[in-house]
């Protein structure tokens, strides 16, 4: 069966703030909650489906995959949001309500390790091209005597109190409550002989040095999730996942817009009035342009598949190289006298059509003060 749209899920438009989603994320899951509906197999499921659709707009990375490519971006792993089945209520239910209806979550043992995030430096060229890296990541490793299980003999034992579900029902008033079970600390197990080495929290502290492939067309923000890589789960439940997020440091030359990349390209002023054949410089190395008499500054060439290639699709940007007219420095006597000479040449009426731009800005000031005065 198709998925239903996201939007229409939570019954909002396109251009919701994230304020809007959240409200109404909260009216969906207030409606559907399984603690409110039980035994209702078609609340359950619209309360999963609206946590998923929670789960892809509320973050920004991934509204804006969903926005361009739909469910696609999210198949095949390469996503967050996975499927309906196995959503855990108690994450995103328990942050907006509270364990006011007991708790959803009918956890068993600890849950998961923490998500890491290591924010990577790249150059332009790094960005562009794909490298990989080694990165050391300080974190909570499984311990290896115990084999993350906390245990020295290895033997653990369901805990007597919450009999193995780590958390506690507890009747406060007219609500019942859950929480986490305080003999065992939530992992649902009791430990008689600790491990020495991690003191039965089945994690140690460890930097570990991880190879990371980025892959061409990164730009800032952009991030690459490892799975698994975080840290270790307590007692050897699942470790959390590493998130590297891509920051590009500033380019002596080019400046990236997207899929584009602009740079500035100094010339002569004779060479703007005659007209002339230039090196533009290019991630790929210089490419020739031909510049037309009487160019001014700021004219715009569009070098067309010479910019990045995206890292979303196949297309590959532009480069825009903008042309800047040089004033001439340390001129030699030679070169004053010539410019003196032609300098000459702008003198009177014939001049004015030499340089329109700057007999129209003259006549306009002209025309101003003339006003200001009358």
């Amino acid at each position: 069966m198709s998925k239903r749209d996201y939007y229409e899920v939570l019954g909002v438009s396109k251009t919701a703030s994230d304020d809007e989603i959240k409200k109404a994320y909260r009216r969906a899951a207030q409606k559907h909650h399984p603690d409110r509906n039980p035994d209702d197999k078609v609340a359950e499921e619209s309360f999963k489906e609206a946590k998923q659709a929670y789960e892809i707009l509320s973050d920004a990375n991934k509204r804006r995959a969903y926005d361009q490519h739909g469910h696609a971006a999210f198949e095949h792993g390469t996503g967050g949001g996975g499927g309906h089945g196995g959503a855990d209520f108690g994450d995103i239910f328990g942050d907006i309500f509270g364990d006011i209806f007991g708790g959803g979550r009918q956890q068993r043992g600890p849950r998961r390790g923490a998500d890491l995030r290591y924010m990577m430096d790249l150059d332009l060229e790094e960005a562009v091209f794909g490298v990989e890296k080694k990165i050391d990541i300080p974190s909570l490793v499984s311990c290896k005597p115990c084999n993350g299980s906390g245990s020295e003999d290895g033997k653990v034992e369901t805990c007597k109190t919450c009999k193995g579900q780590g958390q506690v029902r507890m009747q406060r008033g007219i609500f019942s409550v859950q929480q986490p079970c305080h003999t065992c600390g939530g992992r649902g197990q009791t430990i008689a002989k600790p491990c020495k080495i991690c003191r039965g929290n089945g994690r140690v502290q460890e930097e570990k040095t991880l190879q990371v492939k980025i892959p061409a067309g990164v730009d800032n923000g952009d991030r690459i999730r490892l799975a698994g890589e975080g840290e270790a789960g307590p007692a050897g439940a699942q470790a959390g996942d590493l998130y590297v997020e891509v920051s590009v440091r500033e380019h002596k030359i080019f400046q990236r817009d997207g899929d584009d990349l602009y740079c500035e390209v100094p010339i002569r002023f004779s060479q703007a009035a005659l007209g002339a054949s230039i090196e533009v410089p290019t991630l790929g190395g210089e490419v020739e342009i031909k510049v037309p008499a009487e160019t001014q500054t700021g004219k715009l060439f569009r070098l067309r598949g010479k910019g990045v290639k995206s890292v979303r699709s196949s297309s590959t940007g532009d480069l825009l190289a903008r042309v800047v007219v040089e004033t001439p420095v340390n001129l030699t006597g030679k070169q004053r006298e010539l410019l003196k000479e032609f300098e000459k040449t702008f003198e009177g009426e014939e001049g004015a059509k030499h340089s329109p731009r700057s007999s129209t800005f003259l006549d306009g000031v002209k025309s101003f003060w003339d006003k200001m005065t009358s």
